[in-house]
């Protein structure tokens, strides 16, 4: 009798699990079996893929904490102001170099709102053959794209909002402050003031390392895909790539 009560839980979940492995199996069949898109579908469907991405990447950044909060593209001193923050953090001045990284950071934040647009631009610019080189292309084919083709444009429309959040958030007064403050140490390489280029950089880095995030998502999971536009189109690159033809 107690065989049989250890076997039957068992069995239940062979069942179980013999049940959801066929699902998926039935789901992956049916996303295999959609066809070859038109080059229309193509064309389409990653332009879809792409605005989701951009956008949820730009939504994501110019939310309060959006960079801040984000240990990978967290925006820190400078390399060359280092030494600079170790050596004033020593004198006693934390809350002014907190106060610094803080404000770099919620400037940021507020720059990547003005992102959106000119990724769907470059999204609308794009020809049949960029659509082919990206959806055929390596993990990170669309965020090459971007750079190449947007990196100009956001460092022009970037930097005067770069440079009027570093004033509304005090950036510019805390890092002036700063480097006045490590420029009376003696003996030290004097420090620029002028942090707006440094900034303006680091936002646009933090952009990409996100868009290559989502990138990799949508090329790697099913449950990314979220119409059938995108399962078909990337159903048809996923055997592209595994057969080769």
């Amino acid at each position: 009798m107690k065989t049989r009560l250890l076997i039957i839980p068992v069995l239940i979940a062979l069942i179980t699990f013999t049940s959801c492995d066929t699902l998926n199996q039935v789901a992956n069949a049916t996303i295999q079996n959609q066809g070859t898109p038109t080059s229309l579908e193509i064309g389409n469907g990653l332009k879809q893929a792409l605005e989701i991405g951009t956008g949820k990447s730009s939504d994501q950044l110019s939310a309060v904490n959006g960079f801040f909060g984000n240990a990978a593209i967290k925006i820190l001193f400078p390399p060359e102001a280092q030494k600079a923050e170790k050596t004033l953090r020593g004198l006693g001045l934390n809350s002014l170099c907190d106060n610094v990284i803080l404000s770099l950071n919620r400037a940021a934040e507020d720059a990547a709102k003005q992102a959106k647009p000119i990724f769907v631009d470059a999204i609308k610019q794009m020809t049949l053959q960029d659509v082919t080189n990206i959806l055929l292309g390596s993990q990170d084919a669309a965020t090459q794209y971007f750079k190449r083709t947007t990196t100009a444009k956001l460092s022009l429309q970037f930097k005067p909002v770069i440079q009027g959040s570093l004033n509304k958030v005090n950036a510019t007064k805390y890092y002036t402050d700063a480097a006045q403050a490590y420029n009376k140490v003696p003996f030290v390489s004097k420090l620029n003031p002028d942090i707006s280029d440094y900034v303006t950089q680091k936002a646009i880095d933090g952009l990409f390392v996100e868009i290559a995030k989502e990138e990799l998502n949508i090329r790697q999971n099913l449950g990314a895909r979220t119409t059938p536009l995108l399962q078909k189109v990337f159903a048809f690159a996923d055997r592209k790539k595994t057969t080769g033809q």
